[in-house]
């Protein structure tokens, strides 16, 4: 998976549309291979955006967990502390 996606459930406050809207721009970008499409392509980028935009929310509303809601400023210093521990020389 494209490592510049980011896991949206269960954390507080909720993922927002914004963040939904990049995660489904990022997998786009990496499944069509492409950053920026070309102009033919653009509608059908952006149609594929808009799409899995709406999906992401949709299943964000609907999945359940007892887990307790996670924290994003925890999870990004995790997830810094990782990535220095693996690049670290």
């Amino acid at each position: 998976m494209c490592r510049s996606i980011k896991t949206l459930h269960n954390f507080e406050p909720p993922a927002t549309a914004e963040e939904a809207h990049a995660a489904a721009l990022q997998y786009v970008r990496k499944v069509s291979g492409s950053a920026k499409p070309s102009k033919d392509n653009q509608e059908a980028f952006d149609r594929a955006v808009e799409e899995i935009t709406a999906t992401t929310v949709e299943l964000l509303a609907s999945l359940t967990t007892a887990a307790p809601p996670r924290n994003r400023e925890v999870e990004a210093a995790k997830a810094r502390a990782r990535a220095a521990e693996r690049y670290a020389s």
